[in-house]
């Protein structure tokens, strides 16, 4: 009996595995420093990278920090340096509110299921699948790739992305463009159309801590300089106040797009009836739409019959790039003069326009795999790696091409619960991104 010959592997054969194995190493990041996983993430991406020839560097900026870094020689090597990067971190779960345990990697229903599967080991698979093919098969790019998987994205990437650009920058030397998370990913019009919204623009960030003094004292008694008072009053006030809408380049783009797309004329001063038409992603878009400012976290006192002399309660404030003044000067009134605020993080906004070879090779890379495809640029609520890289002059750009169901809640699942990403939109990714890379 002549034997069943072994399939080929391939990109796609092999990225759901990839991403299922990335998965189930627990990189969760706490914030605290601590980041358990990484360096176990950075060995395993090292380790693939490796087995086709490369010789990728891991940077361990603390115990256990560990971020890897590769180059791929390309055809042309007197043409800029094109930078693809992802994070390996992943926010906390809780594995008692999943459907699936979080750091199990299961394929359940189509998808590969787990923390990290939209957030973003879908794109890190995808891209150790499209270089590991590329790799195996002998095809060189047309320029200089430099592949970077960081640690700690998700608190900033102090220990990541900016440790490699402040210490390490001679690893971008010539790179001139990169692409990243959070863009790329499938909005179904109708059945004629479909949009790809790629990221041109982030919102910067200032995560603060406020803090009210009061007098201390004993529970029982009046106390009418009570320090939780003071601090909840103003907190409910930031947490219920609407910052006015301010449209920027991108939005404007994008809104531009979506009325082409509609048929319909976008008042931004009404986009309630806006965003209605965009189901899931109305969370990406919405808050894009002004700057912002969420309490998070409250803390105060020690024991219940004790008045504690201050309070204190942390902020994520989000501003859109060219309103970071506007911004906490409004936060300043909001909050009053009792409150005092400091930050404890901060980053910059980041924006560039959607035009050039890059986004032409992005169009053309959708277009090929999606006859109804149509990219479309946007602005990022939250931030990425991108903030450090354009420090070195670098056009980033958020694109993790993904054709996404209609019926899934994709904004719904970054930070959420039951996060996953279907096969089918990985091995489409990975076919998007070669093309992508053919073309760049």
């Amino acid at each position: 009996m002549t034997p069943t010959p072994t399939p080929a592997t391939t990109g796609e054969s092999e990225v759901a595995d990839l991403c299922r194995d990335l998965i189930r190493i627990d990189t969760s990041n706490y914030g605290d420093g601590s980041g358990p996983g990484e360096r176990a993430a950075a060995e395993y991406v090292a380790e693939k990278l490796a087995e086709f020839g490369l010789e990728p560097e891991i940077f361990e900026s603390a115990k256990g920090r560990a971020s890897t870094v590769a180059r791929i020689a390309g055809e042309d090597p007197s043409r800029p340096a094109l930078l693809i990067h992802g994070h390996t971190d992943v926010v906390p779960a809780n594995a008692d509110d999943w459907t699936h345990h979080p750091f199990a990697g299961e394929i359940a229903d189509g998808c590969v299921w787990g923390r990290g599967a939209v957030d973003m080991k879908d794109m890190d698979a995808m891209t150790l699948a499209v270089v590991r093919d590329r790799l195996r098969t002998g095809r060189k790019p047309p320029r200089d790739i430099v592949l970077a998987f960081l640690a700690d994205e998700e608190a900033g990437g102090v220990y990541g992305a900016h440790h490699l650009v402040d210490h390490h920058r001679g690893l971008f030397e010539g790179v001139n463009e990169a692409i990243g998370e959070v863009g790329g990913f499938s909005f179904t019009v109708n059945e004629n159309l479909r949009l790809y919204l790629v990221e041109t623009a982030e919102k910067g960030m200032h995560w603060m801590r406020l803090t009210v003094d009061g007098t201390a004292g004993h529970g029982s008694m009046t106390n009418k300089d009570n320090a939780i008072t003071e601090l909840c009053e103003a907190v409910a006030r930031l947490g219920r106040h609407k910052f006015p809408v301010r449209i920027t380049k991108s939005v404007r783009h994008f809104l531009d797009e979506l009325s082409d797309a509609l048929g319909v004329e976008l008042d931004p001063e009404d986009m309630d009836t806006t965003l209605a038409r965009l189901g899931g992603i109305a969370k990406l878009i919405g808050a894009t739409l002004s700057n912002t400012a969420q309490p998070t976290m409250l803390g105060a006192g020690y024991k219940v019959n004790v008045i504690p002399g201050q309070a204190t309660a942390h902020v994520d404030g989000r501003y859109l790039p060219g309103f970071e003044e506007e911004f906490l000067a409004e936060l300043d009134s909001v909050l009053g003069p009792r409150v005092r605020r400091e930050d404890v993080h901060t980053d910059k906004a980041v924006e560039t326009s959607f035009d050039g070879a890059l986004v032409e090779a992005m169009q053309l890379a959708l277009k090929a795999e999606d006859p109804i495809a149509r990219a479309v640029p946007y602005c990022l609520s939250g931030g990425t790696d991108a903030k450090s890289f354009s420090e070195l002059g670098i056009r980033c750009f958020g694109f993790a091409p993904l054709r996404l169901p209609p019926e899934l809640d994709f904004a719904g699942m970054f930070h959420g619960v039951d996060e996953r990403v279907p096969v089918d939109s990985l091995q489409f990714g990975v076919r998007v991104l070669d093309r992508f890379i053919d073309a760049c």
